[in-house]
């Protein structure tokens, strides 16, 4: 290994924007087991499957359709 490296020719990364981000998420147990059901069929794993249906809402400007009540 060398002492020091010359990056002066170096570019950057041209998919450095489609990267992902890890983050923690919370799901209720029964929607983890739908995504891994769906999973076993599709042969896609569980988290890419969420992460597909997460972008195509939010490319769809999807809104949830419920009401949110805080506690008074």
């Amino acid at each position: 290994m060398k002492k020091n490296y010359d990056f002066s020719k170096a570019k950057r990364n041209p998919y450095a924007r489609s990267l992902k981000r890890q983050v923690t998420i919370r799901l209720d147990e029964p929607t983890i087991e739908y995504f891994k059901e769906l999973a076993g069929e599709t042969d896609i794993p569980y988290q890419t499957l969420i992460n597909l249906y997460l972008r195509e809402c939010a490319a769809a400007r999807k809104k949830p359709s419920f009401k949110w009540t805080t506690a008074a």
